[in-house]
């Protein structure tokens, strides 16, 4: 049985989940603002459940809901969901992304994801884990198509792509009057190219304020940046 991924003040199982807590979701997780202090939280496409409970440990929302498609992933994010300190506070629903828009009438003050995004061509035996990976699953379309519905109006979106598809991403979410208002960009060391972008959007047009995030100098040897960041998590930090 694999070890749960423990964090300070909650534990994560993910030996049922195809995709598993990786950077991109803790880097999202931190980053993103609830200083609007945000009373109702959705999650998109929650895998283990890790984006809703650093929500709740970050923030005052008063309802956090994440939607799972996959059968196992969604069973073991609703028992992750339970066995955190925020349980009457964290909800997942099992449907798909559509499904959810059309059952929920409910207005989010912050939509968090981290979508599925290995566009590339192939593809794994393993159908749990393409369903995690791929974004055939959750195109960006069907992502901005939810928001456009669900976010209130003086809502935040944040979302963690791939930098190849940051331009397409923005001009998608700008067809429905969502502009980015904060973008980082991350590299894994001084050396390498930028590989995410983690933006934030609003209906509010404002100049873009941008910055980058290195997350170590050498292998295990983390920027003050990326400690200060995740440090509130990530145990040895």
């Amino acid at each position: 049985m694999e070890k749960p991924f423990k964090f300070k003040q909650f534990s994560v199982n993910q030996d049922r989940c195809a995709m598993k807590i990786g950077t991109d979701g803790v880097l999202l997780g931190s980053w993103t603002s609830v200083k609007h202090n945000p009373f109702h939280i959705l999650d998109i496409g929650s895998g283990t459940g890790i984006l809703s409970l650093m929500m709740a440990q970050r923030s005052y929302a008063e309802q956090i809901e994440a939607i799972e498609i996959d059968d196992d992933a969604y069973e073991q994010c609703s028992e992750n969901f339970e066995n955190s300190p925020w349980n009457d506070r964290l909800f997942c629903y099992h449907a798909s992304l559509l499904e959810f828009v059309e059952e929920v009438e409910d207005a989010f003050d912050l939509i968090i994801c981290n979508p599925p995004f290995y566009s590339e061509d192939y593809k794994t035996e393993n159908k749990s884990r393409n369903l995690a990976r791929f974004n055939d699953a959750m195109p960006f379309k069907h992502i901005i198509y939810a928001v456009e519905h669900l976010l209130a109006e003086d809502g935040l979106f944040s979302i963690v792509i791939p930098r190849k598809e940051e331009k397409d991403f923005i001009a998608l979410a700008n067809t429905i009057g969502l502009f980015p208002n904060r973008i980082l960009y991350v590299r894994g060391n001084p050396d390498a190219d930028v590989k995410r972008s983690l933006i934030e959007f609003s209906y509010a047009e404002k100049d873009v304020e941008a910055s980058d995030l290195i997350i170590e100098t050498e292998r295990h040897n983390y920027t003050k940046d990326y400690i200060n960041l995740t440090k509130d998590f990530y145990l040895k930090m």
